[in-house]
């Protein structure tokens, strides 16, 4: 799973990253998340909005600060896991 947090490094920014780091670990999925604050990358990646949130290259959010369980909730979707039936 690979997210990426697009943010100048405000606090919303890194609030973000702390959520979708939360939400990646209990998941236990195999990814990362990477903060993303160079301007020109920020504009390249589309995002109008800071905070933005991207999951495996697809826009999942933009100007708001996610909370852990809604990032959760997009990994498991993402990953096409179901957490009441691991097999």
């Amino acid at each position: 799973m690979d997210i990426k947090i697009y943010g100048t490094g405000c606090s919303k920014c890194h609030k973000l990253a702390d959520n979708a780091a939360a939400a990646l670990e209990e998941s236990g999925i195999v990814g990362k998340v990477e903060k993303i604050t160079e301007m020109a990358a920020i504009t390249a990646a589309g995002v109008m909005m800071t905070p933005a949130l991207t999951m495996n290259g697809k826009k999942r959010s933009s100007g708001r600060v996610l909370t852990k369980d809604e990032i959760l909730k997009m990994i498991i979707e993402e990953s096409g896991t179901d957490p009441d039936n691991p097999y």
